[in-house]
Parts: structure tokens; sequence; C-alpha cells
């Protein structure tokens, strides 16, 4: 390596620093792609996660426009040079890509690419994806690739803590997963102590209705009330639960917009007064996104369950180059350091949890008789 190992080890930092801001795989597969085609100077980059039947389970290229990626079609199979660098787990340079045996074409709308360098992706002996890079922007020398040794070398960098930053994306992916069924399980209980509870209550009343109604219709109209409040709650549990179990449309709407969406449907099934305000918030990274709805939704669970409060007041606001999520009740209260030496935790283990797994902090004011304040703050991107 001759003038450039420096600046290009500081380019692998950077791009490093890059992909461990980030736990969706979705996002870490678009930084390798965007990294490693800035790292090298390439005019196309892409990085391909290969199925179990003989195509790409997901395929993220940086270079190619929205409209031109449309046009080109499906995903690629594995064929050709893109098979054999998956089978044989092997980097490939090669001069021009077009004039390798085992080219097998494009589609129409595909780019026209000569020079190329591939490199997989490896975990072990498990290859998890491969990269390619194609056009290398320099003068090339005659009937030679652009890419060079130097070249390959630091993409085996940068691919090697690659497989590091897709293989914890997915291990975060699947803690949420199991995070998921956690709280599904949660709600079930829920189900069964408050609207199973209220359905028995139901049958019960009803029953003594149809023993009232001949002997005392005064007092059988009086239990038809207690009948209508009854089935009216149990509604209401029904449709809170429904609410925490759709999932969110964070992708489409963002989190303010979903955020709200969740609170007002609250506000109108339980008692309490739910609000929500936010001002100037910009988008954030998608896993912070999603854990500052999850601890949301835990904090007012908590309120609307356990607090005893009528009132509850969500808040969104910039916060530097992130956002704080602030939910606050004016309920009972309680002793935080008392709560966690009797075990019992109020889902605040969970929430810590999601904060400091996206690189925020959580804090808890609360007090017997002074209400509660749940508080999270994210770095944002």
């Amino acid at each position: 390596m001759s003038h450039r190992p420096s600046s290009g080890l500081a380019a692998v930092s950077t791009a490093l620093l890059a992909m461990s801001r980030h736990l969706e795989v979705r996002d870490v597969l678009k930084t390798i792609v965007a990294s490693a085609r800035e790292l090298l100077d390439a005019e196309y980059a892409a990085l391909g996660v290969p199925d179990d039947h003989g195509g790409f389970a997901q395929f993220v290229v940086d270079g190619v426009s929205d409209e031109q990626w449309k046009a080109i079609g499906p995903l690629p199979r594995q064929h050709g040079v893109l098979a054999a660098m998956l089978h044989d787990a092997r980097p490939e340079r090669l001069a021009d890509v077009r004039k390798d045996p085992r080219f097998g074409g494009w589609p129409a709308a595909h780019p026209e690419m000569s020079d190329f360098l591939g490199l997989p992706i490896r975990d072990g002996d498990e290859t998890i994806g491969t990269l390619f890079l194609a056009n290398k922007r320099c003068p090339k020398p005659a009937g030679g690739c652009g890419f060079t040794e130097e070249d390959e070398e630091l993409l085996g960098i940068l691919a090697q803590h690659a497989a590091i930053a897709l293989t914890n994306a997915r291990l975060y992916e699947r803690s949420r997963e199991l995070t998921i069924a956690e709280e599904r399980s949660r709600l079930a209980h829920e189900l069964h102590d408050a609207v199973s509870q209220k359905l028995f209550s139901l049958r019960l009343t009803a029953q003594a209705v149809s023993s009232l109604i001949d002997r005392d219709p005064a007092r059988a109209k009086g239990e038809l009330q207690q009948v209508a409040d009854l089935a009216a709650e149990a509604a209401d549990e029904l449709r809170a639960a429904v609410v925490e179990l759709r999932p969110a449309a964070l992708d489409e709407d963002g989190l303010v917009h979903t955020l709200r969406t969740h609170i007002q449907v609250l506000d109108r099934a339980h008692a309490p007064r739910v609000t929500f305000d936010s001002c100037g918030v910009r988008a954030l990274p998608a896993a912070q996104e999603e854990a500052m709805l999850r601890v949301a939704q835990e904090a007012l669970h908590n309120a609307l369950r356990h607090s005893g409060a009528d009132r509850v007041d969500v808040t969104i606001a910039p916060r530097g180059q992130g956002a704080v999520l602030s939910v606050t009740d004016n309920g009972k209260g309680f002793e935080p350091r008392t709560v966690r030496r009797a075990g019992r935790h109020l889902g605040l283990v969970s929430m810590r949890d999601r904060s400091s797994g996206v690189g925020g902090r959580l804090t808890v004011q609360s007090a017997p008789g002074q209400g509660t304040t749940i508080e999270m703050e994210v770095p944002g991107g």
C-alpha cells in the first residue's frame, strides 16, 4: 500500500462508525453499500443477501435511482458471477464483467458496467451476503481493472466489520420479535384479568335481570343499565387491546402521526383524559422511532391501568439532533427505589432496555401522591 493507507483506513473508520449507528437490518445493509461505494469511489454498488431458493432475500443498491431500479424489474437470481461468488466465497476482480464467460447478461434497463469487484461477507463458514462494486471512477490501464489490490484489501476490512454489524442487527431483530411475543402474552393476561371479568359480571347481571323482570320491573330496569355500562367498559377494554396489538405504521406515517392516532384511541377508550403535543420533531432513525413508540405505549399502559390518574399528557419535542418523549400523569405516583426493591418493575426494565438499545436515556420522576413523569431522550441520526 502506497500513499493511500491513512486516507483509506480513515474512510473505513468512518464507514464502521456509520454502520454502528443502525440496528435495523435494512438500515445496516444500506449503510454498508453506500460506505463501500464511497470508500472505493465506484459508480455502482450492491449487496445481496441470499435466500434458500436460488434467489436473494434482500438486494440493496447504491448509485441507481429509484426509477431505474423499478425499471430493472424483479430481484436478480443467483446466476453467473453472482452465483459463483456466493458458492465459491472468494473475491472477484474483473477488468470487464461483460467479457467473463460466466456473464449471463442483464435486463434492458440495467446500467452498463465494466470493471468489477466482488467480495463475500462471511460469518464463520457461512456466506451471509456479497458486496458488488462496478465502474471505478479513475483512469483505467489498457485492458486492466480500475479496482486494485489495495481496493480489495480495504473492502475486505469493511466486509469483516459488515458481517459483525449485520449479525448484530439480525440478533436485535430476533430479540425484538421475542419482546413483541412477550408483549402479546402480557396483553393476553390483561384481556383475561380485565375483559373476561367484566364479561362474567355482565352474564351474572343479565341473569339477574331475567329473574327480576316479572316480579320487580323497576329493579330490573336498573340492572339493565348496569348491563349496558359493563358492556361499554368491556368494549373499551377490547378496543384499547386491539390498538396495542395492531402493528404500528411507522414506515408509512412516521412517529408523530402514529403516536397521535394511538393516543386518540386511548383517549376515547379510557376515562382519564389523554393528550398529545409535538412541535418541530424531524424523522429519526427507524430503530429509535420504534423504541420511542414502544416506551410511550408502556408508559401509557402503566398510567392508565395503575396510576389512578384522571389526566395523562404526552409530548415529543426536538432536543439537539434527536428528540425527547415525555409521558406525565397526575396519579398516585410511587417510590421508584421501593418498586425496585420489591421486585416490581412496572415495565421500567423493558423501557430502559429499549432506550439504551438505541443509544438513548430514560429517566423516571415519581413520588407518592405527586404523579409520574417518564422521559426518554434519543440522539437522532
